[in-house]
């Protein structure tokens, strides 16, 4: 995506407008209407303690965080002419309609948990950044970072049918979208080894950034339920089945990545060397 793109996503959120392409090109129209008010995205890799972190802000009397809701995969398609055209002359096009459907669909989600604000934790939502930035220009984001050797390692261990190379890019694809949306977009930067450290102190700027009273209850995920657990909707291992937080895996102490992984470590402040 080039930097006009990034600097367009940036105008209309400080303007209120909208962006969309016309002609192969960004162009700026009146926001829409949205029912669903000021959600939280959570940004981050597969394997980074998304679930564990859904569970603690879906503890809290405030926050509904559901299960991965797969928002990329939800999509409105025109079937012919007569409906392309239909839509058309209100202004919508399939995108906008399928946004509208996100939009619908996550607010109905959200009342119906009786909470007040939505958090949505989908690791692949990192590759859709520009789009949630686009439908809700409200959105609050919380980037969720994790060492990115210790990424590959539970990736490694959940998908053994992949080689090594195949492994580090999987792992690759979604450190470099969320580097990237990072580097743009406004929020709140968590370290998994952090939350799992302290998951007190890390909980309580969560609610800081988000306006919300902290709740003692967040830590104690497993007091509270928090839909099932199966591969698809999120961490399916015996390490968020316990309830409590886990201490994360050590990782060796001389810890060598690829380029594109070591790259993003150093970024992020992670040691770790070039294995060339």
């Amino acid at each position: 995506m080039s930097w006009k793109h990034h600097l367009a996503v940036r105008i209309a959120r400080s303007t209120g407008m909208q962006i969309t392409r016309r002609g192969g090109r960004p162009a700026f129209v009146r926001r829409p209407h949205r029912l669903l008010r000021q959600p939280v995205f959570i940004l981050s890799s597969v394997r980074s303690g998304s679930t564990l972190l859904r569970m603690m802000l879906n503890s809290h009397s405030s926050l509904y965080a559901p299960h991965e809701l797969h928002l990329s995969k939800l999509r409105v398609e025109f079937s012919d002419h007569y409906i392309t055209d239909s839509m058309g002359e209100l202004g919508w096009d399939a995108q906008e309609v399928t946004h509208l459907l996100w939009d619908r669909v996550l607010d109905a989600a959200l009342q119906r948990s009786g909470k007040q604000v939505l958090v949505e934790k989908t690791p692949h939502n990192v590759f859709i950044w520009p789009r949630l930035a686009q439908v809700w220009p409200d959105a609050r984001f919380v980037f969720l970072l994790r060492h990115p050797a210790a990424i590959l390692d539970s990736w490694t261990r959940a998908r053994p049918q992949q080689t090594p190379q195949e492994a580090a890019e999987s792992v690759g694809r979604y450190l470099t979208k969320l580097a990237e949306a990072r580097r743009v977009l406004p929020g709140h930067t968590v370290r998994y080894e952090d939350l799992a450290a302290d998951p007190t102190t890390e909980t309580r700027r969560i609610c800081e950034f988000l306006g919300l009273e902290w709740e003692s209850d967040m830590v104690e995920y497993g007091r509270f339920d928090h839909g099932r657990i199966k591969a698809g909707l999120g961490d399916w291992t015996g390490r968020i089945r316990t309830g409590t937080v886990q201490p994360p895996r050590e990782l060796p102490a001389d810890v060598a990545l690829p380029g594109p992984l070591f790259e993003v470590a150093q970024g992020w402040g992670y040691p770790a060397r070039r294995d060339d």
